[in-house]
């Protein structure tokens, strides 16, 4: 078994780890095996990024042939005992579960029930149509950074050059190998920053200021919208720009707009327990029966659950289920919800953070 040692001078990573742990208690892992299953493949090589002595460094044990396997295991282990928090990339998929069963089939005691885990791939593919990515490959993602690799082969290209290499060992098919892997775990470090859009779905963002506005459409319409600049909890490492739902969402680092379309119209409000009012045609409107006494018998009419409504005029922002209560329609029908922009909620800076949040959860869900 061989050991090799890198250190990556002068490498930063652009993302603020130490919000998750102590960067000294962090260990970026990839394996390299010649399979899917680890019964009917062989483990040749696990590699590791963590930072010591002010500089991150790579660390990789390879097998020199198959037999190697459980020493390379127990290295691995004795080494990773000193941390804390694991960082992979689609690792509960594939390379974790991969070393348990070796670990079994070697009689060995290993696991990781003692660390955190981290799987890069679970926490940013959600949101690779809303990145405009066509998958989230690890290689994918390095081309949306701009990240470049000198390593040319995937894993499943290195296969063969590994079985070669058991049968007659070359410097140049162990760089090989070892590279692959190395810009693996370059990579991975590389597009943590992509863990802020992570973060900006499931974090607090912060409206800094909310207006209204007043435009023109493209069919000449006067139209309304609510524009929210927010403050991001993590700076972003790309530019981005998105349009669902009516909504548009700009943001670059730590700022950004999200606009929201602004309805000046009637809208109704559906009384849940229609049996308890009588509608009014003439008013057009719905009346509880306790107060109702006094309306002329031929001017009302048992309420229907499509005509228990009272009517309102205001402001309105759009809802697509229950965020805000009350909640108010166009017609009973209408799959549109919306709740009214009162002279109270204009100032209600915290409300104007959640309605943010929670419309990018819908824009994120539509594409």
């Amino acid at each position: 078994m061989q050991i090799v040692n890198q250190t990556l001078e002068s490498f930063k990573i652009e993302y603020p780890l130490e919000q998750i742990a102590p960067l000294e208690k962090i260990l970026f892992v990839d394996i390299e095996t010649t399979g899917f299953t680890a019964k009917s493949s062989s483990l040749y090589l696990i590699g590791t990024g963590f930072y010591a002595k002010g500089s991150w460094r790579i660390r990789q044990w390879f097998c020199e042939n198959p037999t190697e396997e459980a020493s390379l295991l127990d290295a691995f282990f004795s080494f990773a005992a000193s941390y804390t928090h694991l960082i992979h990339f689609n690792g509960n998929n594939f390379d974790l579960p991969y070393l348990l069963q070796k670990c079994e089939q070697h009689g060995l005691a290993h696991n990781f029930d003692r660390f955190a885990g981290i799987d890069l791939y679970k926490r940013v593919s959600p949101y690779k149509a809303f990145l405009h990515v066509p998958n989230c490959k690890q290689k994918s993602l390095e081309n949306l950074l701009g990240i470049h690799r000198a390593d040319r082969f995937s894993g499943g290209d290195l296969i063969e050059v590994y079985c070669h290499y058991v049968k007659s060992p070359s410097k140049d098919a162990l760089s090989l190998l070892l590279l692959h892997n190395s810009d693996d775990m370059k990579g991975m470090m590389q597009i943590l920053p992509l863990l802020a859009f992570y973060d900006l779905f499931n974090g607090d963002i912060r409206a800094k200021k909310v207006q209204a506005n007043s435009y023109v459409d493209y069919n000449g319409q006067d139209r309304k919208e609510l524009l929210i600049k927010l403050l991001l909890p993590t700076a972003l490492p790309i530019p981005l720009a998105n349009l669902a739902n009516g909504c548009y969402f700009s943001a670059e680092k730590k700022e950004a707009i999200l606009k929201a379309p602004l309805y000046e119209e009637e809208m109704k409000y559906f009384y849940s327990n229609y049996k308890d009012y009588y509608y009014l045609p003439v008013e057009d409107t719905a009346l509880h029966k306790s107060v109702s006494a006094f309306v002329d018998k031929p001017q009302r009419v048992q309420a229907t659950a499509a005509t228990c409504y009272t009517r309102k005029y205001g402001l309105f922002l759009p809802q697509w289920d229950i965020f805000v209560e009350p909640f108010f329609k166009r017609d009973y029908k209408s799959k549109e919800y919306f709740f009214e922009l009162t002279d109270e909620r204009k100032t209600d800076r915290e409300l104007f953070s959640r309605y943010a949040q929670y419309l990018l959860g819908k824009m994120a869900k539509t594409y």
